[in-house]
């Protein structure tokens, strides 16, 4: 027996899809006698028709998830979120204003190219606080050409 036009008139009713209705085996020919709105409301009042109930998002993946990173997993570069910290904003700063006082140094002819590049080098590898410091390594090294 056929209960596709049951199972619609009774979605319609429980304002569900037609797949998620369950019909109770043993009153199978009751429900294919209901033909009226009344004749379901009747039924589903009875507990003869129903709606399945609403599967949930499973919380598995979101539960595996939480377990690593308890464990200190996903903490990678990828999954960082923000912009650059302050310590490396001052980095920065600090770098750049050295790297560019090594070029005039080397523009003005002070340094040569080689002693350029050691002091290039020796910035790039925190050598140096701030530009008075270099200015007295090139002092006591005696790097100046003048």
């Amino acid at each position: 027996m056929s209960l596709v036009y049951q199972k619609k008139m009774a979605a319609k009713l429980l304002k569900t899809g037609k797949t998620k209705i369950w019909i109770d085996p043993d009153a199978i020919d009751d429900v294919g006698i209901a033909v009226t709105k009344n004749d379901m409301r009747k039924l589903i009042a009875g507990g003869k028709v129903r709606a399945k109930p609403r599967l949930g998002i499973s919380g598995g993946r979101s539960q595996i998830v939480r377990l690593k990173k308890q464990r200190g997993l996903r903490s990678g570069p990828g999954s960082t979120k923000g912009g650059v910290s302050i310590d490396e904003e001052k980095w920065m700063r600090k770098v750049r204003s050295q790297r560019d006082f090594v070029k005039l140094l080397r523009k003005r002819k002070i340094i040569t190219p080689t002693i350029f590049r050691q002091l290039y080098l020796k910035v790039k590898g925190n050598a140096f606080e701030n530009i008075p410091q270099i200015k007295n390594y090139i002092k006591e090294h005696e790097m100046t050409r003048r």
